[in-house]
């Protein structure tokens, strides 16, 4: 199922239904660059210690020539660089009429739809470190707990309006059944 390039992003308001009322494709959200930062910052970070402390270790322990093998957590750091801005480019979120598409994954590909009459709570959260970078991730719990889904790395306005969106639709949809 095709739902959409990642490099597509669009609004949470746009027209749906096409002319012959046919479901067009939903305008796709990517999420902000502030989530790659501070994952690659955190990564940068915990490789550096590690290839300090395991180049100490094995140069006291094993002798000088044995220090080289701390290189190997700095080919981990390129690599990691790499797939951390792959997954990055991987996740979107669509707003459409009835629910609620997330989309995620490279070499697995997942994607949830998350109905907003099913929508019991949807939370805000933000951890130390996010708060740092200006971050926070909207969390939906549903009464099937595969349905729960995470839309992490937002600006917190934008958590907040999609908090309130989804909450109010929620609201709307479950009165109805």
């Amino acid at each position: 199922m095709e739902t959409g390039s990642p490099e597509h992003t669009g609004t949470a308001g746009d027209e749906r239904v096409g002319d012959e009322g046919v479901e067009v494709e939903p305008g796709w959200t990517g999420l902000p660059p502030g989530l790659l930062k501070m994952r690659r910052l955190l990564l940068v970070v915990w490789m550096g210690l590690l290839t300090i402390g395991l180049a100490l270790l094995l140069g006291l322990l094993a002798g000088p020539g044995w220090a080289a093998f701390a290189l190997l957590p700095l080919a981990l750091m390129a690599w990691g660089w790499v797939m951390l801005g792959r997954n990055w480019r991987s996740w979107r979120y669509a707003e459409r009429a009835d629910d609620l598409l997330i989309s995620r994954g490279v070499l697995w590909r997942e994607e949830t739809v998350v109905p907003y009459g099913r929508m019991q709570l949807v939370e805000v959260t933000s951890g130390p470190v996010e708060r740092h970078f200006g971050l926070a991730s909207v969390q939906l719990h549903t009464a099937a707990a595969a349905t729960d889904a995470t839309i992490p790395g937002l600006d917190p306005a934008e958590a907040e309006r999609l908090r309130d969106r989804l909450t109010e639709l929620g609201e709307a949809r479950s009165a109805g059944l």
